[in-house]
């Protein structure tokens, strides 16, 4: 006889801030800070989980979120409990619909529902005492990665501290500037050693016409994929087009918000990668989903993560229990709260990450070890009546 497991109680909400001590340059503007917002949910029984809510965009987005969340966890979690039967990330999302409706807010609303998610997965996979990749069916404890985040004015110091750390792929910005930072490019990928590899990742930057040309000069240099070269919303006809027009694996998906849209580009055959970020849309369940969709039409699922560790330790365990030869993203820049929040550090063993073996998340953030970084913290009781 099944056993419905405790209702959730209360959720705590930490918001943490680092200011950079130099600007991350990207397409939509120079990236001054990196914020981090954690939530931590507890049950009936005292029995816990963490997850994240993405954050990075715009420029002090993490302060309207964070209240978003505050305001909206009440409605968002009554009554519910850590029961997987029926999708978190889906429940969260329809019941907060009409407020994203009314506010013109789908990122922020399903991003609040996606970090729920995260943490009532590791809520059951702590309580079954099992690690959350073991909990959601991998039989592996590691993963393959790659080295992101890579800036077209710093990359040599970027590449080489990677791959020191034992990374031997490199995703570099480019679509800056009047000839798209294509120049360092060509330099990066000349650089590289007989087995290492790189990609590029143009977010966003370019038209159909403009995608074309430059995904025709990227080519020479023999890239994994070519990541976001389009708007997300540009027609998936378009997509088709840039698709038959080269010869690059074409890779996208971070900035799509609904299943029907990712629907809409596996049936298109556009996208040859896919990258949902789970901490951005879909959490756990969701997510899981959509890999093995996307895996069962022989595509690639490569999960986009650029925030604090604890979303790059559930991509990680997500990674793992969808299977399949993607490769985690792990970012190169300054960000302390992504490496003070993963337990084992960021340097691969075997050239793969290795997950904890312990429950959940396998590790419990150490909230206290980067409060020069905590903007606040609140605690939010669930009403159940």
């Amino acid at each position: 006889m099944s056993v419905t497991p405790p209702l959730l109680a209360r959720v705590e909400v930490f918001h943490f801030r680092h200011q950079l001590s130099r600007a991350i340059p990207s397409t939509m503007g120079d990236v001054t800070s990196r914020p981090c917002i954690l939530v931590r949910l507890e049950d009936t029984e005292g029995a816990f989980g963490w997850g994240e809510i993405w954050c990075n965009f715009p420029p002090d987005g993490d302060l309207h979120r964070v209240r978003l969340a505050q305001n909206v966890l009440p409605a968002a979690l009554a009554g519910l409990s850590s029961d997987l039967t029926q999708s978190p990330f889906r429940r969260i999302a329809q019941r907060l619909h009409r407020i994203a409706l009314q506010a013109g807010e789908i990122g922020p609303v399903v991003q609040i529902a996606a970090g729920l998610d995260i943490a009532i997965h590791d809520l059951a996979s702590r309580r079954s005492n099992q690690s959350l990749a073991r909990f959601m069916g991998a039989e592996k404890t590691s993963v393959l990665a790659y080295a992101s985040g890579i800036s077209p004015d710093a990359y040599e110091g970027q590449i080489a501290r990677m791959r020191a750390l034992g990374y031997d792929h490199f995703k570099q910005r480019v679509g800056f500037g009047a000839d798209d930072s294509l120049g360092q490019a060509e330099a990066a990928a000349a650089g590289l050693g007989a087995d290492e590899r790189i990609m590029f990742d143009a977010n966003q930057a370019w038209d159909l016409p403009t995608a074309i040309k430059q995904a025709a000069r990227l080519g020479r240099l023999s890239p994994l994929f070519l990541e976001e070269p389009m708007p997300a919303d540009t027609p998936v006809a378009d997509w088709v087009a840039l698709a038959q027009a080269c010869t690059l694996d074409i890779a996208a998906g971070e900035n799509m918000r609904t299943q029907p849209e990712f629907d809409n580009f596996l049936a298109s055959g556009a996208l040859s990668v896919f990258q949902p970020d789970v901490c951005k849309w879909g959490g756990m369940s969701a997510c899981l989903a959509l890999a093995k969709q996307v895996l069962a039409q022989d595509r690639s699922y490569f999960p986009h993560y650029l925030g604090g560790g604890v979303g790059l330790m559930a991509s990680a365990h997500l990674l793992a229990a969808a299977g399949g030869s993607g490769r985690l993203e792990v970012d190169s820049s300054e960000n302390p709260l992504m490496t003070h929040f993963t337990p084992a550090g960021l340097g691969l063993v075997d050239g793969r990450f290795h997950l904890p073996d312990a429950a959940g998340l396998g590790f419990t953030p150490d909230t206290a070890g980067a409060a020069d970084s905590l903007m606040s913290r609140s605690e939010i009781l669930v009403n159940h009546a």
